[in-house]
């Protein structure tokens, strides 16, 4: 058989040998999950085309391994020099074309609406500049933005719906923060803690001085304040705040009050929506992790641009460590406390701690280390007292294993 050798580069297609009893084959294709294959294998006897046999999905560190096994055996990819050549070409004319498209669209994008108050850089993103407001949280000057945020704060720009997802601690909620803080904006939080009620959340009627009178709740409020609207945690909200919320899903989605009559409420041009959550999409296989999250449906979240935010890299953190509590917190120190909390949530990823390990608790660890001279007694308050027992022993052991016990 005249077909050219197996090749990690390109995996995709279809791989056959001769055997005694017919042509033995294994297809490999495209599978649902990002960075997956699916692998079907058949055997097709002279004049009778065989049947799938074997169908499953591998990661691409399998596909290695099974690329290699394959071509010990003596299969080889079944396809044509002109069509591998044209299959090459058209990846490569792809990306050409979309890389002309893409430099297209950033001029045309350059543009920001500003909003008639200027705009201001946060990373390497201009955002439109908003004005003051007792609600625009305050500015942390030690916070990084790293390139990889630059996405968001463009999603932001450019007003589409964010939602954040990403582990207890990982910094969802502080980055629209300090990009709200930067440029100036207001944010109102909704917190789905199970007690948040559809009225909180939209609006409700009650009664003052023998008036009746309409409250509008924070979704309305930012609406037509121009505001920011956080909904954290919105894999734990009821249903009937999600139906309120599909309403204003698009970037410039009205939001119906039936309550008041079917009045109609308009977004602000200022007005910005986003959600964090713990267990959604990529993070849904944690959710047993999170007792009392909620599913969500496809549907619901094709409405969002869905950013995944992993903790910062040790490098990061101790940045931010050297930062914030400068002149006293030196780079030895500072890599020190980044490592213990990243042995931390290696252990909460394996499972074998149940809570997490946020950068504000290393923070707050590091600031009363430099209090007391003493890192298990400035573990006390900081971290040991907000775990199980079981926790704070893990725990324990981590930090020992970096920090020789004081004398």
């Amino acid at each position: 058989m005249n077909a050219p050798e197996l090749t990690e580069d390109d995996p995709l297609g279809l791989y056959q040998r001769t055997t005694e009893t017919g042509i033995e084959w294994w297809r490999v294709s495209v599978a649902d999950r990002p960075e997956s294959y699916r692998l079907e294998h058949g055997i097709d006897q002279p004049e009778v085309a065989g049947s799938v046999d074997i169908d499953l999905v591998v990661d691409a560190e399998n596909l290695r391994a099974k690329l290699k096994k394959w071509r010990r055996e003596g299969f080889a990819i079944d396809i044509g020099e002109a069509a591998s050549d044209e299959r090459a070409a058209g990846r490569v004319g792809f990306i050409s074309e979309l890389q002309r498209a893409a430099a297209r669209a950033r001029r045309t994008n350059g543009l920001v609406a500003d909003h008639g108050n200027g705009t201001v850089q946060v990373g390497t993103v201009q955002v439109p500049r908003g004005v003051a407001h007792p609600l625009v949280p305050r500015v942390n000057p030690a916070y990084l933005f790293p390139a990889r945020f630059d996405d968001i704060v463009q999603d932001i720009v450019e007003n589409r719906r964010v939602m954040l997802i990403g582990h207890t601690g990982a910094g969802k909620t502080s980055l629209i923060e300090q990009v709200a803080a930067r440029s100036l904006h207001g944010v109102l939080r909704a917190n789905m803690n199970g007690q948040t009620t559809a009225g909180d959340f939209v609006g409700f009627w009650t009664v003052k001085g023998g008036e009746t009178l309409w409250v509008d709740g924070v979704l309305p409020t930012a609406m037509r304040e121009g505001h920011w609207l956080i909904v954290d945690e919105i894999d734990f909200a009821e249903p009937s705040i999600l139906a309120a919320l599909t309403a204003v899903l698009e970037p410039h989605g009205r939001l119906v009050l039936k309550e008041r009559g079917n009045e109609i409420v308009a977004p602000h041009p200022a007005f910005r929506l986003f959600a964090t959550a713990n267990a959604v999409g990529a993070m849904s296989q944690f959710r047993h992790l999170y007792q009392g999250a909620n599913l969500m449906n496809e549907a619901f979240l094709d409405r969002w641009r869905v950013h995944m935010l992993d903790y910062l890299t040790p490098a990061e953190e101790s940045d931010v460590l050297v930062r914030t509590l400068a002149p006293h917190m030196t780079r030895a120190l500072a890599a020190t406390l980044a490592a213990i909390a990243a042995d931390c949530r290696a252990a909460f990823a394996r499972e074998d701690l149940s809570s997490a390990f946020s950068t504000r608790r290393l923070l707050d660890w590091a600031e009363l280390m430099l209090r007391t001279g003493d890192p298990e007694r400035a573990a006390g308050p900081a971290i040991y007292a907000k775990v199980s027992p079981e926790d704070a022993a893990l725990i324990r052991g981590i930090i020992r294993h970096h920090i020789a016990p004081a004398a």
